[in-house]
């Protein structure tokens, strides 16, 4: 049986997962808006925050107090949009972008080109959804995957260190699942530090001020089956939970959920 080089076929023809980073970017630029969990499998995600270089300091050193929900991957010099793990155009190659003005959300758009400052430093943050397929390979379900949908995040109770003018509460993602795989879990998502890690928080969602499993503040809720425990891990949209606390003039971030896919190997950042 002959199978098809992926190289050789049109994006139309691939699943999301077969797509390169290059070729899930070219679709993204041309206006395809969808949620990224599963897309260009074996190739890093990254959130997206860019701020006026004179609030690039404070938010790399909220990075360095909250290294669980903010592991940088990289930073760019003030304006440049593309940088060494990523080699497209960060105006116009992620799926969409939310633009806030005093934290304030202000524009949800799928080109933030006219938005753009040649002053903005652009942070990419470790993305959960890069350890996704070692979970699915372990055995371990992922509910939004499985569903459709995207992910659910949480703002939680939890206050992070501020710094300088920043300062937010933790936001987290959710993955369900049963409560004989959580320490698999666990053990898989503990070697991808860069990536958040390890989860934050296992069971009771009322410990981390959660009400309400089907009203994420991000995302869209999924399946909670009879016998599963709710898993949460830091989640990357935390920076632009900080934007909308401490109300910094400009932002731009992803949607959440709408990640950067990176030229990076998964691999780069797996530890023993």
């Amino acid at each position: 049986m002959n199978v098809p080089d992926p190289a050789q076929l049109s994006p139309a023809q691939l699943s999301p997962a077969q797509l390169s980073p290059a070729r899930a970017r070219a679709l993204f630029r041309d206006g395809l808006r969808v949620p990224t969990s599963g897309w260009s499998a074996g190739f890093t995600q990254a959130n997206l925050v860019a701020l006026p270089r004179d609030q690039a300091y404070d938010f790399l050193l909220f990075a360095q107090r909250n290294p669980k929900p903010c592991p940088v991957l990289e930073v760019t010099e003030p304006g440049r949009v593309s940088s060494a793990i990523f080699g497209g155009d960060l105006r116009t190659d992620l799926p969409a972008y939310v633009v806030y003005e005093h934290g304030e959300p202000v524009a949800e758009v799928t080109d933030a080109t006219d938005f753009w400052r040649d002053d903005l430093v652009a942070f990419l943050v470790g993305c959960s959804f890069t350890f996704e397929a070692a979970l699915l390979e372990a055995g371990v379900p992922v509910r939004h995957i499985e569903q459709g949908r995207n992910v659910p995040m949480f703002r939680t109770s939890i206050d992070c260190r501020p710094a300088g003018a920043l300062a937010g509460p933790l936001v987290v993602s959710m993955r369900p699942m049963p409560a004989d795989q959580v320490a698999t879990a666990v053990r898989v998502t503990s070697r991808y530090p860069a990536v958040h890690g390890a989860p934050v928080h296992i069971g009771d969602p009322s410990a981390l001020g959660i009400a309400d499993l089907a009203s994420p503040d991000f995302g869209d809720a999924v399946e909670v089956r009879d016998g599963e425990i709710p898993v949460f891990w830091a989640c990357g949209v935390t920076p632009q939970a900080a934007v909308m606390a401490s109300r910094p003039p400009f932002a731009i971030g992803h949607a959440p959920g709408h990640m950067a896919i990176t030229d990076a190997r998964d691999s780069a950042y797996l530890v023993p």
